[in-house]
């Protein structure tokens, strides 16, 4: 795609990124109190409402002000410019690769809302399958890591080439 079309796909798909984010972060939020949890398919799932102040994993939760806004909420809204900057103004993406990086893009830009308005992030899913587990995650993380996961595929398969 070129032109005015790539620059509205571009955004639609950010746009659909964080609406699902958005969407189901907010039924969380109504429906569900915090730390009350629901298990299903023999407990290997677990949903549950957690308010997470802090980065990936609560990295940075318990970090001062200034430190916490500039590592939290400005570095995040300068790399997110700049990434969707890089993906606009980019021409010779591949498919993968542009659609990876909005991928990421949309997630960051899913948490950092929740960031800047509830002043944390909801998360609300939890896996567990025998001694292997995740973090308590949400949409926007798994938007982050399936962004990721396109932008290894795409350079994967480029070194084939």
């Amino acid at each position: 795609m070129k032109g005015a079309y790539r620059v509205f796909a571009i955004i639609a798909l950010l746009a659909l990124n964080i609406s699902c984010d958005q969407v189901t972060k907010s039924m969380m939020r109504e429906h569900i109190n915090i730390y009350d949890q629901y298990r299903f398919f023999d407990g290997h799932v677990t949903l549950l409402h957690v308010e997470n102040t802090g980065a990936f994993l609560s990295l940075g939760a318990k970090l001062v002000q200034p430190f916490r806004f500039m590592l939290l909420t400005l570095l995040p809204i300068l790399a997110l410019l700049g990434g969707l900057l890089y993906v606009i103004l980019k021409k010779n993406l591949t498919s993968l690769m542009a659609i990876g990086i909005i991928c990421c893009i949309g997630g960051g830009m899913g948490n950092l809302y929740d960031r800047i308005k509830h002043g944390a992030v909801t998360d609300f899913l939890h896996l567990k399958f025998g001694p292997l587990q995740t973090g308590i995650f949400n949409a926007a993380d798994v938007s982050i890591m399936i962004g990721l996961g396109l932008i290894l595929l795409d350079g994967f398969l480029s070194s084939k080439k």
